[in-house]
């Protein structure tokens, strides 16, 4: 039995923080075992998050200097978190922090440059796992369905809700996935309307009422009608969602915003047969959010063990970086629409 241990670094759009994992993979007959070793969130400092939230904005030099300091941030984080739990992983993987993502246009764009986080922690590191994807005429997303498949085939559907929502399930011997909708994003925009960093459990959209006329207007976009592959990024929000957020109170805002959610997760898994559905990422401690994904479907809602919750994605870039190393078909073209697998990730050694 081949084992490897590794370390998996995640940032969501949703900016609550570095998402950091140690983890054994165990292989044996192309199967895969894994244990997540140590985890950790480090929540951004307000130097960090001020500095990722305006990056959208920044011009092509300062975003250039950015990609660099931030690389070095996280391979800063990578040593620490390294000598903390005396580990020494084979390799670092890192998906980044997206800053542009619009795969219509053939660009993609996650910061956190490879060399100089290898250079800062010391450890072979793989990263930009969506470019060749994007290169392919593939959205370059989700890249997560490959660890669904391998790691958790126990489950018909696995959904992820972190500041967006996407799903991934088998269908005709093939892998699908898609983003469905903006989740965390615009629900931690409107808490931090009434001074917080999140609505912890749902509370403030528990005590809302849902406005018609807002739901029928985010439903209203064309991206819903489409069929996969496709994806979102912050620019979906900016330019779509943000403007319609107003004029009502916060507590309706957000209650109608976790309709929409539950709403479009439904719909966009409505055509499968009934089974589990394995949820993770922030959104699945939103226990309202939950009641109402509940109501709207006929699949069975899972909510897994702290762990996965909080950190498969940084499980699953740890494993996309291995696959990267092997060899192995690490992106999906079932996934993601592009004219064929990739084995994808820079190595920096």
């Amino acid at each position: 039995m081949k084992e490897t241990t590794a370390i998996g670094l995640m940032s969501g759009s949703s900016l609550d923080g570095l998402d950091i994992a140690l983890v054994r993979f165990q292989e044996e007959n192309d199967k895969y075992r894994f244990q997540i070793l140590e985890a950790e969130t480090l929540p951004y400092p307000d130097h960090w998050k001020k500095q990722l939230a305006e990056a959208f904005h920044k011009q092509p030099k300062d975003l250039m200097q950015l990609d660099k300091d931030y690389g070095k941030y996280l391979g800063e984080q990578v040593l620490v978190f390294a000598k903390k739990h005396n580990a020494q992983p084979d390799f670092v993987a890192s998906h980044g922090h997206t800053i542009f993502h619009k795969p219509e246009q053939h660009y993609t764009l996650q910061i956190g440059n490879g060399q100089e986080l290898a250079k800062a922690c010391g450890f072979t590191v793989i990263n930009d796992f969506r470019s060749e994807d994007v290169g392919k005429g593939g959205q370059g997303a989700p890249l997560v369905p490959i660890g669904d498949k391998l790691l958790f085939s126990d489950y018909e559907i696995c959904l992820n809700i972190g500041g967006i929502a996407n799903v991934s399930y088998d269908e005709d011997g093939k892998r699908i996935a898609c983003d469905l909708c903006i989740a965390n994003q615009a629900l931690n925009f409107l808490a931090q309307l009434k001074g917080l960093d999140y609505d912890r459990d749902g509370e403030l959209a528990r005590s809302g009422e849902v406005n018609m006329d807002l739901l029928k207007r985010l439903n209203r976009h064309p991206f819903y009608g489409q069929m996969p592959p496709k994806s979102l990024g912050r620019e979906f929000f900016e330019e779509n969602q943000k403007s319609l957020l107003k004029d009502l109170p916060i507590e309706n805002m957000l209650a109608t915003f976790v309709e929409h959610i539950a709403l479009q997760i439904a719909l966009g898994i409505s055509h499968l047969p009934k089974g589990k559905i394995l949820v993770t990422g922030g959104g699945a401690r939103n226990k309202f959010l939950m009641e109402r994904l509940q109501a709207r479907t006929s699949h069975k809602v899972v909510i897994p063990e702290k762990q996965i919750i909080d950190y498969k994605e940084a499980l699953v870039f740890a494993f996309l970086g291995l696959l990267r190393l092997e060899g192995k078909t690490n992106v999906l073209a079932s996934v993601t629409g592009a004219e064929s697998d990739s084995c994808s990730g820079q190595i920096w050694r």
